[in-house]
């Protein structure tokens, strides 16, 4: 495919009412990432926020995007029902989702995951070491074998998520936690990557190889250009099933399943 259009979406509040969050993220979390992406090479990047209209994701906005990032934290209850629906369409339909931290506990990866989606977690500035476990998956791509944040946030087991269907990182914390911090998963014709490192108070977003890592996920999680089948009907919600009438190939007579039983 072509150029990959991204949508960065962000809440964009923390950097709003906090004077310590906004002198690390003056243009916004989202505006770290799309930065971030941009020296990757993408030139298709948008952004949205919750405050605007929709959240900034109207229907043509999700229709011109092949992949959606999302960041989230104290304002997960005010996303709109709606717009979470039409984004769960849209990733059943062939756009991926990149999950960011905290977005683990947003409505869209909740609903996709079908679980809580709950975590452990701790604010004490601990180091984490975060290990390439599948150094085969594209998502890997130019990354040494572990790389470290020297202070952030943990999370720690249980993470209450079905079982990935890849799993790229598992996190190491200086306080002995563990943590699945990279993981995969299909659902329709879809790809979601969650990736754990990201609290608002520490800069995150500004490491270059944080950076490679949304950026190489951007790219796995991008359609694939293979045949489209139509998990979702314009005007409807969810996962339905599609009534094929007329079958591929000639279908024998082998007379009613009454005559066949006798």
């Amino acid at each position: 495919m072509g150029d990959i259009r991204i949508t960065v979406w962000n809440e964009y509040q923390h950097e709003k009412v906090n004077e310590f969050v906004g002198g690390i993220y003056p243009d916004g979390i989202h505006g770290a990432i799309a930065e971030g992406l941009k020296q990757h090479g993408f030139n298709s990047v948008r952004t949205a926020t919750l405050d605007e209209p929709q959240h900034g994701l109207t229907d043509e906005v999700l229709a011109e995007t092949d992949v959606l990032t999302w960041w989230g934290h104290r304002a997960h209850a005010q996303v709109c029902d709606e717009v979470v629906d039409k984004v769960q369409n849209r990733v059943l339909e062939g756009m991926g989702l990149i999950v960011l931290h905290s977005g683990h506990f947003s409505k869209i990866f909740r609903k996709l995951m079908g679980t809580t989606c709950s975590i452990h977690w701790r604010e004490a500035d601990e180091r984490e070491r975060i290990w390439v476990v599948k150094p085969s998956h594209p998502i890997a791509h130019g990354l040494p074998p572990y790389f470290v944040n020297e202070e952030c946030e943990m999370y720690g087991e249980l993470f209450d998520i079905p079982t990935p269907d890849d799993l790229v990182f598992v996190s190491w914390f200086e306080g002995g936690n563990v943590f699945r911090s990279g993981a995969c998963f299909h659902r329709g014709n879809g790809k979601i990557f969650y990736f754990r490192p990201g609290h608002e108070t520490y800069p995150i977003f500004h490491q270059p190889i944080i950076r490679r890592v949304i950026a190489n996920g951007v790219r796995w999680a991008a359609p694939a250009g293979g045949p489209e089948f139509p998990y979702t009907v314009p005007g409807t919600v969810g996962h339905i099933g599609i009534n094929e009438k007329e079958p591929h190939e000639t279908i024998s007579d082998k007379g009613s399943l009454r005559e066949r039983v006798g």
